[in-house]
């Protein structure tokens, strides 16, 4: 019978996967080894191995796990049933709370996607592409009259680009929380998305 599993061993692997989350964010995926790695994470390099085969296996689980936790919440928020408006806002803030904790793998993710192989790379952004058409949907449904349009891609991509790099200016250390700034992201895109009108 095969040895299990010790009762760590799910905890050990996120915390590798944090450690080179933040050594990816910061260094670069090409320009980190598995030696850096192995001593963020205080293992020996012989110990990192049994978790994770190679750093390829590491950029991948950091970007499609970041992607499926995305994905996911999402799906959750949809299944709640709510009115246009507080899915939408729902939504913002699942977001926001999600992406507090993981600067370093949505770093990854749009930095470093470039380097996963082709299958892999279909499988990751497909499942980005879903995520954004679930916004999309949210979006649609508090303007129903642009669903003909070429606007609610672009507007979702606008929402986007607010939520996704806070982490780049954000400073919860100085009394700026996201949980603070979620209700505020909602109400900047909602007090305009009404006044939108398509590009003549």
């Amino acid at each position: 019978m095969g040895r299990g599993r010790s009762a760590g061993y799910d905890d050990q692997r996120e915390m590798i996967l944090a450690r080179a989350g933040e050594l990816f964010a910061n260094r670069g995926y090409a320009a980190t080894s598995m030696n850096q790695v192995a001593e963020a994470c205080g293992l020996s390099k012989a110990t990192l191995y049994h978790y994770y085969r190679d750093k390829y296996a590491l950029l991948v689980q950091i970007a499609e796990g970041h992607v499926q936790r995305l994905h996911a919440l999402v799906a959750e928020v949809e299944a709640e049933g709510l009115g246009p408006e507080p899915r939408l806002r729902r939504l913002i803030q699942r977001f926001v709370a999600e992406y507090a904790d993981a600067q370093h793998a949505h770093r990854v993710l749009t930095e470093d996607v470039k380097f996963l192989e082709p299958e892999d790379a279909e499988r990751v952004l497909g499942l980005e592409r879903e995520v954004v058409a679930g916004m999309t949907r949210a979006v649609v449904a508090v303007r129903p009259d642009l669903a003909g349009e070429q606007m609610p891609k672009p507007l979702t991509m606008l929402l986007f680009g607010m939520i996704n790099w806070m982490f780049t200016w954000m400073r919860p250390d100085r009394g700026l929380s996201h949980e603070a700034m979620a209700p505020i992201v909602a109400d900047l895109f909602l007090g305009g998305l009404p006044a939108v009108k398509p590009p003549i």
